[in-house]
C-alpha cells in the first residue's frame, strides 16, 4: 500500500485507511528514517559539482564549474530530422523495449569505431550505457567488495568517486606529473597493496587535470597490470576531442591479456542529452555487466538509440567533431591566454591537448573552496570546482578545476579579468 503524506501538515492520502487511528499516526523523523539505511549509504554525499550547478542558471555567475560541452555545438538540425524520421517511420519499434545489450546496429558501429582505433572489436564485444557514467557504477557492482583497493590518478575525477563509494572500497592514490600517471609510483603501490581490484585511470585529456597519459606509461601500465593480476578501467569520455599532438592508442588497444574495460560517451562528441555511452571489455566481464545493467534499468532508450544509429548513418561524425575540436581549441586558448594576463604568476595551470578542462594551481597554503565562497562568488561573480574533493584519499586545498567549454568568449575573458584581479589582492 502506497501513502503520500503532506510535508508540514496533518493531512493524508490513501487508498485505503493507514491504521485504525487514520492520520493521527505519527510519521517516521528523519533520523528515524536514517537508521534504517544500509551502510553504504553513508559514503553517498553531495559532491562539489552537484552543488555548483545551482549557479549555471543564475545570470549573475559566470560558471566554470560543470563539463557541459559548448551547446552550440550539438548537432539540433540533423538530430530534429532523424528523431522526426524514426518517428515516422520506425515509431512503433523505436517506443519499444529491445534487448538490454543494445541495438545491434549500434554495437556494430561502436565496434567499428574502436577498431578503427586499433583495438578490434566486434558487435558482441559491446555493451551500450545510460552514459559512461553508468559504466563506472557498474563495474564498481561487479568488482567491489567492502574494504577493496581501486588504484586511482591522484587527483581522479570526481564522478568516479561517487560512482565507486557506494561499494566501500577502499583507495590507492598515485601521483600524476605532465605524462600522467606515475607509473613508478604505481609498481610500488601494486606491490605493497593487497586486495588491489582494479586500476581507474582517464588516459586522454583527463578529468580533472586536462593531462594525457605518455605511450611509454601506457605500455607500462599495461605490463604492471599484467605483472600483479589487476584489471585496468579506461574511462574515455574525452578521447575524440583531441586538438593537438599525435592521437595515442586506447588501452584496450594495448591490450595483451583482456584485463582492460573501456569506457567510451557520445556526451561529448554529439549530445549529453541522448545519455547514450559504452563498455567493451573480456566476454565473461560484459556478460555480467549486461546482467547488472538489466537490473538497473533494463535497457538504455530504445528511441535514442536508434536515432543514435541514424544519424551515425545519415552524417557525418568525424566532419562534427573536427568542428568541435576546432572551437575547444579556441577556448581553451582563449582561457589560458586570459589566466596568463590577468592571474598572479604564482598561480599554474596545465596546458591540454584536448578535453575540456585545465588544472590551476594555487601556492601552498591556499584554499581554494573558501577564497571562491568568500570573494570569487561574492565579488567576481564566477565558480569553479574546488580541487580538494578530486582527491580520494588526502585532500589538498590549493587546486580548481576550469572547464573552458560552455561560456562564450566575451563571457570568458570578462570573468577572468575580474577573477584575476581579486586573486592578485589576496596572492
Amino acid at each position: 500500500m502506497f501513502r503520500r503524506y503532506d510535508h508540514l501538515t496533518t493531512t493524508c492520502e490513501s487508498r485505503e485507511p493507514i491504521t485504525t487511528t487514520g492520520c493521527s499516526q505519527s510519521v517516521l523523523k528523519g533520523e528515524e528514517v536514517s537508521s534504517k539505511f544500509a551502510d553504504r549509504i553513508a559514503r553517498v554525499q553531495p559532491s562539489a559539482i552537484r552543488e555548483l550547478l545551482k549557479y549555471g542558471d543564475d545570470p549573475a555567475i559566470t560558471s566554470f564549474g560543470g563539463g557541459y560541452p559548448d551547446p552550440s555545438l550539438f548537432p539540433v538540425a540533423e538530430l530534429q530530422q532523424v528523431f522526426a524520421d524514426v518517428l515516422a517511420n520506425e515509431g512503433a519499434t523505436a517506443l519499444q523495449y529491445t534487448a538490454s545489450v543494445g541495438l545491434p546496429g549500434l554495437r556494430a558501429q561502436i565496434a567499428k569505431r574502436m577498431s578503427n582505433q586499433g583495438a578490434a572489436t566486434d558487435a558482441d564485444d559491446v555493451l551500450v550505457l545510460q552514459g559512461a557514467q553508468q559504466g563506472l557504477d557498474l563495474v564498481a557492482k561487479l568488482l567491489i567488495n567492502p574494504g577493496d583497493v581501486i588504484v586511482t590518478e591522484n587527483p581522479t575525477f570526481l564522478g568516479a568517486l561517487i560512482a565507486f563509494n557506494p561499494c566501500q572500497p577502499e583507495y590507492a592514490a598515485v601521483d600524476m606529473d605532465s605524462e600522467g600517471m606515475d607509473v613508478d609510483a604505481l609498481e610500488a603501490t601494486l606491490r605493497s597493496t593487497e586486495n588491489v581490484k582494479f586500476i581507474y585511470v582517464i588516459p586522454d585529456f583527463q578529468n580533472p587535470t586536462g593531462v594525457t597519459l605518455s605511450l611509454e606509461r601506457r605500455r607500462r601500465l599495461i605490463e604492471l597490470a599484467n605483472e600483479y593480476d589487476v584489471l585496468i578501467l579506461e574511462d574515455s569520455p574525452y578521447r575524440e576531442l583531441r586538438f593537438e599532438g599525435q592521437q595515442l592508442p586506447t588501452l584496450r588497444s594495448l591490450d595483451t591479456e583482456n584485463r582492460v574495460i573501456h569506457l567510451g560517451s557520445f556526451s561529448k562528441i554529439l549530445a549529453p542529452g541522448v545519455r547514450l555511452g559504452w563498455v567493451s571489455a573480456a566476454p565473461e566481464i560484459l556478460d555480467k555487466l549486461g546482467l547488472l545493467k538489466l537490473a538497473a534499468d533494463t535497457q538504455s532508450s530504445t528511441l535514442n538509440m536508434t536515432a543514435t544509429t541514424r544519424f551515425l548513418e545519415s552524417f557525418d561524425i568525424d566532419a562534427h567533431i573536427e568542428r568541435a575540436r576546432a572551437v575547444y581549441r579556441a577556448k581553451r586558448d582563449l582561457m589560458l591566454s586570459s589566466m596568463a594576463e590577468h592571474f598572479p604568476a604564482e598561480v599554474a595551470v596545465t596546458t591540454p591537448e584536448g578535453g575540456l578542462f585545465t588544472w590551476v594551481t594555487f601556492p601552498e597554503g591556499f584554499d581554494a573552496e573558501a577564497f571562491m565562497a568568500e570573494h570569487a562568488l561574492p565579488e567576481a561573480g564566477v565558480a569553479y570546482v574546488p580541487g580538494g574533493s578530486f582527491f580520494p584519499a588526502e585532500q589538498r586545498s590549493n587546486y580548481a578545476r576550469f572547464s573552458y567549454s560552455g561560456q562564450s568568449d566575451e563571457e570568458m575573458v570578462d570573468a577572468l579579468t575580474r577573477l584575476g584581479g581579486i586573486l592578485r589582492e589576496h596572492i
